[in-house]
């Protein structure tokens, strides 16, 4: 499998991720398959979790990054790599250029976290920040690309990245035969086309059911229209699916072979990421994890045995931290109040005792009394609790307007 830089939109085919299985062999780790009983009781079949956060790198992305960089011809070799990306392309484009002999370049936002950038820097790629966003990250690396001749590796719209990707749909079918329908985040679309060309060579029976984040599915307008298009100004905490426009390859693949692209919304997407990390004990990122989201939001819609993909599981600490929150909150089990009450001797221990009598677990006080908008004799409180659901929210709630308190916000 080796191809010129020039043949980027040749069609992708089961041989070609066939022949990437075999190039991958003994880099890219088989990862495993778990079963989900808690989600298989939701779903009322069985669910099956693909695991690519436990692949090196800790996502799928060195796949296609390996088999892309190992297809360059030797004269493109010689002139290194380079790539751009918040942190998963990043640092599979860095691992497979060192196992490959490559000098890699990557460039990565300013505001990209620490752990992401020192990865991708002990993977042994040369590491510049520059711009806010990816966009302006992006390109710089093609303009760097075109100043030194560098080989500038797309992150997902190349023939060889997808037919690596695929490789994922190749060992889908093989750790689960009977599978009937298999769930795959699409950001760009590179994951997704490829693992439709591996199974719908084989099982043409398969559903294959992409899902975007809400607030930046590009898919669902670039397919009504025929043609890709973009959307403006995405926003989503899952990064790894945060792309505004299809990628020209992957957009002809995933019209043709993938059956759905859903969406999900962001309370989605954190339940989701707290079901991972607590029922199936695995730390999945946000676009990883949008797989669950979708079968959180209509269990019943998909005929099983499912695989979801939980395409990576790079997830920045304070960003798990804010997504856990997130999630309890959206299930009822975080509630954040705010209220006002007398300052006098004794107030805030009669709100706390309040509190107690219905179990709610204070995790935070925030006491203020110097505020313009206050009166005189008034103090406002903000109080973060630990609940057990919506039914003990509103069971909080009635406590606190029984007790003659009056919640603000």
């Amino acid at each position: 499998m080796s191809y010129s830089t020039a043949d980027s939109f040749r069609p992708v085919t089961l041989d070609d991720v066939r022949g990437a299985q075999k190039m991958l062999s003994g880099v890219a780790r088989v990862t495993a398959m778990e079963g989900s009983r808690h989600l298989s009781q939701m779903v009322g079949a069985p669910v099956h979790l693909k695991c690519e956060n436990l692949q090196r790198t800790g996502s799928f992305k060195l796949r296609g990054a390996y088999v892309r960089i190992a297809g360059l011809l030797p004269e493109e070799r010689a002139a290194g790599v380079v790539a751009a990306s918040a942190g998963n392309h990043a640092q599979g484009v860095a691992l497979a250029s060192a196992l490959l002999g490559v000098r890699s370049t990557v460039f990565m936002p300013k505001g990209a976290p620490l752990p992401k950038v020192s990865a991708t820097r002990e993977y042994g790629a040369e590491v510049r920040l520059h711009g806010q966003v990816v966009d302006e990250t992006l390109a710089a690396a093609q303009e760097y690309a075109a100043g030194t001749g560098a080989v500038f590796i797309h992150p997902f719209d190349h023939p060889d990245i997808i037919a690596g990707q695929g490789t994922v749909g190749l060992e889908i079918l093989e750790q689960c035969p009977e599978a009937r329908t298999i769930l795959v985040g699409i950001g760009g679309g590179g994951l997704a086309a490829g693992i439709a060309v591996a199974v719908k060579s084989l099982r043409p029976d398969v559903r294959v059911v992409g899902v975007q984040a809400a607030g930046a599915a590009a898919y669902p307008p670039s397919l009504a229209a025929g043609r890709p298009v973009s959307v403006e100004n995405p926003a989503t905490m899952a990064d790894g699916i945060k792309v505004g426009r299809p990628g020209d390859v992957p957009f002809g693949i995933v019209g043709e072979l993938v059956d759905e692209v859903r969406t999900v919304s962001e309370d989605e997407l954190s339940a989701a990421l707290l079901l991972c990390l607590e029922r199936a004990k695995l730390v999945v990122e946000p676009a990883g994890a949008s797989p669950v989201a979708a079968l959180l939001s209509e269990p019943g819609a998909f005929e099983g045995p499912v695989v979801a993909v939980l395409s990576g599981g790079n997830v920045d600490p304070v960003l798990m931290e804010r997504v856990l929150r997130h999630g309890m909150a959206a299930q009822g089990r975080y509630l954040a109040v705010r209220l006002r009450l007398t300052d006098r001797p004794g107030a805030l221990a009669a709100l706390l005792g309040a509190l107690s009598v219905v179990d709610a677990n204070v995790l935070d006080v925030s006491h203020v009394r110097t505020d313009p908008r206050l009166g005189l004799t008034e103090a406002e409180v903000e109080l973060h609790l630990e609940t057990k659901g919506p039914a003990h929210c509103a069971e909080v709630g009635q406590a606190l307007r029984e007790a003659g308190y009056t919640v603000i916000g």
